[in-house]
């Protein structure tokens, strides 16, 4: 028996290994034929797209919350769906300006000649996409793809196959695979797939499979963009209501129970504060979900038994190393794993939860003295995708912009910079590199291809061998300037 189902998982391989292949081929063939698709034909693949969503929507959110064992359909809905729809009609109204050639100015020397910048699809893009916003992550650089005119196959994520069956029902309806794929969990091994000589790799996920991407791609000199984490850390400072503070954090900690790149890490609040935070956090969290988690119709359960561990694992540590943790809820005992908030203080650098993205229900708080140790503590660790900063005082926002790196801002909330289209989201440092949504998404997957025209007459033999005439020598003079006498003196006697 275990014979016949090792072979059966073996030829499902080998045949998704096979179908990657055949449809990367067939995507670079069709790109081929038709290698730069109008803004009509661009346009109305998004407003399939689209129409498809929300045909679909509840059958995504069913299948979604079956994939995490529970998700509510009012988050799936506003997070994955309603975020996927914003940023195809932001793309659908701005793609005739974002397509238009951009004129550039010529050098001096050049002038009465044209240049432009014109955007050329790339070809065939790749897009991996994590398990925790199957469709928005699937959705926002499938969008920026297919705005730019390219070819597009997706990887979803192998813990969500209620999720993937019907994306890839929803996507076969209206697209070709030619032009759109989806392969899932089928796919056991995904070096198959970012191995694929591919004109753009677009990966959500963590810094550690980020790299083995991006040193994949090296092999077929693919370029990237890695979308990553990290620990996003949430400022409060004292001129800001710690009751409000306290609401919004605790709201980016329980959506979708953590399990958000861009949710706070952890909150910084001022030393003499901290139980008041404290106190705020579990009121907040008990008014959002009534004092119970297990059962509750509102609250994501954590997506898998082996994440769940995985916090637990990191709960144990902080613990043993002298952590105090409060739950804001009863332990979860059901099969949907939803756990609640815990809040962890009294917190020591060689903790796992201080040292690792926790992407969960665990929010750390870290007590600070004046705005200079807090702007060090973040300073310490590697560039978070997001910040948030609360605070009142334009000079003190100012200055923790000022003075810390990272992907994203947002101030007096969480989470809101990713679901404004217009803007560009992406990471810095150990959280990622490139951007998309907005024409950035656009021109991430467009090559930016300069044309410089020379006018009939222009009298470019002017810059022709052999050197030394009086045009060339004029220019020379004039940008140049003189040499210092003293290098060219020192040459001379080297030589």
């Amino acid at each position: 028996m275990n014979d016949t189902t090792d072979q059966l998982h073996a030829a499902t391989a080998i045949a998704a290994h096979e179908r990657v292949q055949r449809i990367f081929a067939a995507q670079q063939a069709a790109f081929a034929q038709h290698p730069c698709p109008t803004a009509d034909e661009r346009r109305q693949w998004l407003k399939s797209l689209k129409r498809q969503i929300q045909r679909y929507q509840d059958q995504l959110a069913h299948a979604m919350s079956q994939d995490f064992g529970h998700r509510a359909e009012a988050e799936s809905k506003m997070l994955d769906l309603l975020g996927s729809v914003l940023e195809i009609d932001h793309a659908v109204s701005h793609l005739r300006r974002w397509m238009k050639p951009s004129r550039r100015s010529t050098e001096l020397l050049f002038l009465s000649n044209r240049v432009q910048v014109r955007y050329q699809p790339k070809g065939v893009v790749g897009v991996i996409v994590p398990w925790n916003f199957p469709i928005y992550l699937a959705a926002g650089p499938l969008t920026a793809a297919l705005a730019a005119g390219n070819r597009v196959m997706i990887k979803m994520p192998e813990v969500t196959p209620a999720t993937n069956a019907v994306l890839k029902r929803l996507l076969t309806e209206v697209f070709d695979e030619n032009l759109v794929a989806v392969v899932g969990e089928e796919l056991t091994d995904p070096d198959v797939f970012t191995s694929q000589p591919f004109n753009h790799i677009v990966f959500t996920g963590s810094p550690a499979v980020g790299r083995i991407v991006m040193r994949t791609a090296a092999a077929n000199l693919t370029p990237v963009t890695l979308e990553l984490g990290g620990k996003s850390p949430a400022v409060v400072t004292r001129n800001y209501p710690i009751t409000d503070a306290a609401t919004r954090i605790t709201h980016g900690k329980s959506t979708n129970a953590g399990q958000i790149c861009v949710s706070p890490d952890y909150a910084l609040v001022p030393r003499e504060r901290v139980d008041n935070f404290v106190a705020g956090v579990r009121s907040t969290f008990q008014r959002f979900y009534g004092g119970r988690t297990d059962g509750n119709a509102d609250y994501t359960g954590v997506v898998n038994a082996r994440q769940w561990q995985r916090m637990q694992t990191i709960l144990d540590d902080a613990r043993a190393k002298g952590a105090r943790i409060e739950l804001c809820a009863p332990a979860s005992k059901g099969e949907g794993r939803q756990m609640p908030l815990h809040i962890v203080t009294q917190l020591t650098p060689d903790m796992r939860l201080m040292q690792e993205e926790l992407f969960g229900p665990i929010l750390p708080v870290v007590p600070y003295d004046t705005n200079d140790d807090a702007i060090a503590f973040i300073n310490a660790k590697p560039r978070p995708l997001a910040l948030y900063c609360f605070s009142h005082s334009d000079a003190e926002r100012d200055e923790l912009l000022r003075r810390t790196h990272s992907g994203g801002v947002a101030v007096n909330d969480w989470g809101w910079q990713v679901v404004n289209h217009d803007a560009p989201f992406g990471g810095i440092g150990n959280s990622g590199m490139g951007t998309y949504h907005g024409v950035e998404g656009f021109r991430e997957l467009s090559h930016a291809r300069t044309v410089f025209q020379r006018q009939r007459f222009f009298p470019i033999d002017l810059f022709y061998p052999p050197y030394g005439g009086f045009v060339q020598q004029l220019v020379l003079k004039f940008y140049l300037r003189s040499a210092d006498p003293a290098l060219t003196h020192s040459n001379k006697e080297t030589s």
